[in-house]
């Protein structure tokens, strides 16, 4: 199976979708990412989930947790395991940025995409947020809601 979609040359591998419905996303970094040959093996057959993950300050770097790349099977005892701990590949200066907004009250730091650019490297794309309220969550479902009626009725309108 080959990876989900693909948008100006990137290979989407793994799509946090929950993240911009929980969150409010203020700054959008790519990150690099350390893997293991059998992690890219097993990112290239397309299996991966970020959903339940999140970014961990780890002393002075920042670390990808609780990302699941399951075990590429065609590797024996060479291979991987599965929700490890990756680190993540940034500038000093972004670094000291992120660090400085996780500090602040109510902002995290949370992965939205896992791909493929267009050389073929593995890239992870995560953002500055802050957590949504309640009210904020209905908000969101209400217009997305009117957008998708809103369509439907031009569509058939004609």
């Amino acid at each position: 199976m080959a990876a989900k979609k693909k948008e100006s040359g990137r290979k989407v591998v793994a799509d946090n979708r929950r993240a911009r419905y929980d969150y409010h996303l203020d700054e959008v970094f790519e990150t690099g990412i350390v893997l293991t040959g059998t992690e890219v093996k097993s990112l290239r057959e397309g299996q991966a989930s970020i959903a339940e993950s999140y970014v961990a300050v780890a002393g002075d770097e920042l670390e990808l947790v609780n990302a699941n790349i399951p075990i590429y099977e065609a590797a024996n005892r060479e291979n991987h395991a599965p929700k490890r701990p990756r680190r993540l590949l940034l500038h000093r200066r972004e670094i000291d940025k992120i660090l400085a907004a996780i500090n602040r009250q109510g902002r995290t730091v949370v992965p939205l995409k896992l791909y493929f650019n267009a050389r073929g490297l593995v890239k992870l794309e995560i953002a500055i947020a802050t957590g949504k309220k309640l009210h904020d969550k209905r908000h969101t479902s209400k217009d997305r809601d009117w957008k998708r009626d809103q369509g439907r009725l031009m569509r058939d309108r004609g």
